[in-house]
């Protein structure tokens, strides 16, 4: 239960008249201009493809993720670039001046200087009041405003606190006309609630352009920043960062960093191609099983989704006659990513399967497809794509779901073999596999 107060019209303002630009009037939609309007220039390469391709002016971004994810330093290092090409003003209601530049101190110290410069037109204020804020905003006039974060700032005419539904909500809009009346770009962030979405009312997130979470272990390394809604640019971009001790930095290549700890020829270990928006990902999935001391077997995924490992467990038992029953299933995505998509599932299968058997998978291969529950293989979307990133990193072979009709041709350099079950998908993995079958038969 959450107490609201409700005022008189003093939100309203009776004698001005709100709005994103004060007084509206109709326009013929031929008589609108049509062009593109140019963004803001990013240079941190992984943070403007998220976003479309830079910082749209005008717009405001919402950036959650759990707390000491890292979102106050990726922000802040996206202020600082952002400051080297116009004025930008960094609002916290959280951390007073000193800690936000022994951060700044720490995100540009480098080994040739110190102590390192500092960017000119970069602004700091510790304010929660939004009045103040946005009475700052119209004497410095930037291109660039942060607020870190919206749960802390409050407008003084209601009654209710900081970070309550009414409050949040209210900000927001206020935040919302300020930028589209004056062309500033803003960057609100915003902390997350235990189930995972932005903390306050979910029209929080109906107000902004564009939402982005930063997700990741916070005891790995790797971070990705994820765009869920975004009116400039593509849904489901996905950037990836690397926490190092001066920041966030860029990853190049992540599936050659996901890919770099693995441990080629052991069993229970599989490389899958995964999607994340328009990018392809080559990740390692390891499998274990483990004879259970348990009346019940456990089914313990890291990374996956329980349904689905359940759902493969039952193919497997099932239609290929692994005896799952008296065993624990442990399930790793490397890295720390989460898997959603079915494309997986044989690698998953494929691990399980190779740590059951004993058998290594090749080490040369990486397996694409979606597993039916009469143990076939389904094709997913975008297989052109995710052969060309597995090419590209030196990989060998490709074991995907036999195609109905040819369409885009397979890369050259790639042996792809294509399998109409689980069961012949698997006899290709498995290292020794047909040669376990011809003994055992």
């Amino acid at each position: 239960m959450v107490e609201q107060i409700i005022n008189p019209p003093a939100l309203g303002d009776k004698k001005g008249v709100r709005g994103l630009s004060g007084r509206s009037y109709p326009q013929r939609l031929a008589e609108i201009s049509g062009e593109a309007e140019e963004r803001l220039p990013l240079p941190i390469e992984e943070f403007a493809r998220v976003l479309g391709g830079g910082v749209v002016p005008g717009s405001i971004v919402l950036v959650g993720g759990d707390p000491g994810i890292g979102k106050s330093t990726l922000t802040l290092q996206m202020a600082m670039e952002m400051a080297l090409s116009g004025k930008v003003l960094y609002v916290s209601g959280e951390e007073s001046e000193r800690q936000i530049k022994m951060r700044a101190i720490r995100l540009k110290k480098d080994e040739n200087s110190s102590p390192p410069p500092l960017p000119e037109n970069l602004y700091l204020v510790t304010e929660t009041n939004l009045e103040t804020i946005l009475d700052h905003v119209a004497a410095l006039q930037p291109s660039l405003l942060v607020v870190d974060s919206i749960q802390t700032i409050y407008l003084p005419e209601m009654e209710s606190t900081a970070g309550s539904i009414s409050q949040v909500r209210e900000c927001a809009a206020r935040l919302r006309e300020m930028a589209k009346s004056t062309g500033t770009a803003v960057f609100v962030i915003g902390h997350v609630t235990k189930e995972g979405v932005i903390a306050g009312p979910r029209v929080l997130e109906h107000i902004v352009d564009t939402v982005l979470y930063l997700e990741g272990d916070r005891f790995l390394s790797f971070r990705l920043l994820r765009s869920v809604k975004n009116r400039f640019g593509a849904v489901s971009e996905v950037g990836v960062f690397e926490m190092r001790e001066h920041g966030m930095v860029e990853v190049a290549n992540p599936s050659e960093a996901f890919l770099a700890e693995r441990l080629a020829n052991a069993p229970g270990s599989a490389i899958a191609v995964t999607m994340e928006g328009a990018r392809p990902l080559l990740v390692e999935i390891q499998g274990l099983t483990s004879h259970t001391s348990f009346g019940n077997p456990r089914r313990t995924p890291n990374g996956v989704d329980i349904n689905r490992l359940l759902l493969i467990a039952a193919v497997l038992s099932r239609r290929l006659g692994f005896n799952l029953g008296e065993q624990d299933i442990f399930v790793n995505v490397v890295g720390g990513l989460r898997i959603s998509e079915p494309a997986a599932d044989l690698a998953i299968a494929a691990a399980i399967a190779s740590s059951v058997r004993d058998l290594p998978i090749r080490a040369d291969a990486i397996l694409i497809g979606e597993i039916g529950l009469s143990g076939e293989l389904r094709r997913v979307g975008q297989m052109p794509a995710r052969l060309r990133e597995a090419a590209k990193l030196g990989f060998k072979a490709a074991i995907v779901p036999r195609r109905v009709r040819k369409t885009e041709p397979w890369p050259a350099e790639l042996q792809v073999i294509e399998a109409r079950s689980l069961r012949e998908a698997l006899s290709h993995a498995l290292v020794g596999e047909e040669e376990r079958r011809k003994k055992s038969s």
